[in-house]
């Protein structure tokens, strides 16, 4: 990492973070070797996450089902002795993936201690050679049962599922204010964020440039021209963050990453498609500017190569694509370790909330995150509104999520089962 892009990280990232992270953590990699850096990374991935001893007893797991209403899809967990717990899964990628869930997971979960969860993501992972099918196809699964297993747990021990996988160190998460709009012009996008920054009173913001995966955007030289737009109208008090979605090759990503550096932006995020590591650790080598991605990483492996070689400054693992909230604790940690803060993807639904509850947890967490609050199901949290306030949403406390479903609406969910030709019933 070059010296400025140390001082930027430093500077920019709110109170908590720069003051937890040693100076020796921004040690560039000309100053220690690869075996090294690697070995330490291997020591924090043997670290247990789960709180083990908050539990005396054996849970086991009963019964593991998987409900659906139209296109929306809930977990319930029970143990032997009565407890409960319940997760909302991730409606899109659920409704082609719930086999992947009802074949390969379930069955393998039943009859086993819940207490065990750590090292039974590890099992669930080579079972029926379900390794085969990693990344969304298995993650996206594997992390509605993880949030409904510590759903349970916590209920059990009276915690919430931050504290159940570490010391809560944010009791509120400030977002960012998000546009995901493409295909339109400039002005159109400014206009609908001046809109949505009055509402929200966030004091960080995101777009996108580019035109996803390397397709050519629309309108021409859209970004070009957008770019200097928002940093005017916004000024320079205004925390500015863009998204590519790998637009762009090297080359490309680079004379716009030249261009945000130019306007002070301090996040710049999947500049080339996600897979191209060589290429996104070549852009991070060229600009000052740090670079964000991770949102569609399946491997614990490639994570810590990413982090290893300085190829990502800003780490972004999704809670469901990566597998849950212990899997991506590991990340968070070998980031941590190397002065990296961590800013997760979000997706769709209820997964701000258990975004929340993960990112209350970080040492290292980012100063801003993205707020998808589209829930519909009704829900009550006694702790928290879980709606933004000024900027802020304060993280619930209670005993699990922290939330409830109202139970009548619950009802018009049914168990999701096959029959012997693998069609849904």
């Amino acid at each position: 990492m070059s010296t400025s892009r140390r001082k930027f990280l430093a500077t920019s990232l709110t109170g908590g973070l720069a003051a937890t992270i040693p100076a020796s953590a921004f040690a560039s990699k000309t100053e220690t070797n690869v075996e090294t850096v690697y070995a330490r990374l291997d020591e924090i991935l043997k670290k247990e996450v789960l709180k083990k001893a908050l539990f005396t007893t054996p849970v086991i797991i009963e019964t593991l089902e998987l409900l659906r209403y139209k296109d929306s899809f809930l977990c319930h967990v029970r143990s032997k002795e009565g407890a409960e717990g319940w997760s909302f899964a991730n409606d899109g990628p659920m409704k082609t993936f719930y086999p992947v869930f009802l074949n390969r997971l379930q069955p393998f979960f039943i009859g086993k201690d819940a207490r065990d969860l750590e090292s039974l993501l590890e099992e669930a992972y080579v079972y029926q050679s379900n390794y085969k099918f990693q990344s969304y196809a298995l993650w996206v699964p594997m992390a509605t049962i993880e949030f409904a297993i510590l759903d349970m747990l916590g209920k059990i021990a009276g915690k919430s599922m931050g504290e159940l996988i570490g010391d809560i160190h944010h009791s509120e998460i400030a977002f960012y204010q998000a546009n995901s709009e493409r295909d339109i012009t400039g002005e159109e996008v400014l206009k609908h964020l001046q809109q949505e920054l009055a509402a929200s009173k966030t004091k960080a913001l995101k777009f996108k440039v580019g035109g996803r995966m390397s397709h050519p955007e629309f309108p021409p030289d859209r970004s070009v021209k957008l770019i200097p737009m928002v940093r005017k109208i916004f000024g320079d008090e205004m925390h500015l963050y863009a998204d590519s979605n790998g637009s762009y090759d090297a080359r490309e990503a680079i004379r716009i990453g030249k261009l945000l550096q130019e306007y002070k932006y301090e996040h710049y995020e999947e500049p080339v498609p996600f897979d191209w590591y060589e290429e996104t650790k070549q852009v991070a080598d060229a600009l000052t500017i740090p670079i964000a991605g991770g949102e569609q990483e399946a491997s614990m492996h490639n994570f810590r190569w990413l982090i290893a070689n300085d190829a990502l400054q800003i780490v972004q693992p999704d809670l469901y694509y990566f597998g849950g909230m212990i899997r991506s604790t590991r990340v968070a940690r070998m980031a941590a370790a190397f002065g990296k803060p961590i800013t997760p993807h979000i997706s769709d639904g209820m997964g701000y909330m258990y975004m929340m509850h993960f990112v209350a947890t970080l040492p290292n967490a980012g100063p801003y995150h993205e707020f998808k609050g589209n829930n519909k199901i009704p829900i009550e949290c006694k702790t928290s509104s879980l709606l933004i306030n000024n900027g802020v949403i304060k993280v619930p406390t209670g005993p699990g999520s922290g939330v409830e479903i109202d139970p009548d609406y619950q009802k018009k969910y049914k168990i999701v089962a096959l029959d012997n030709k693998n069609n849904q019933q």
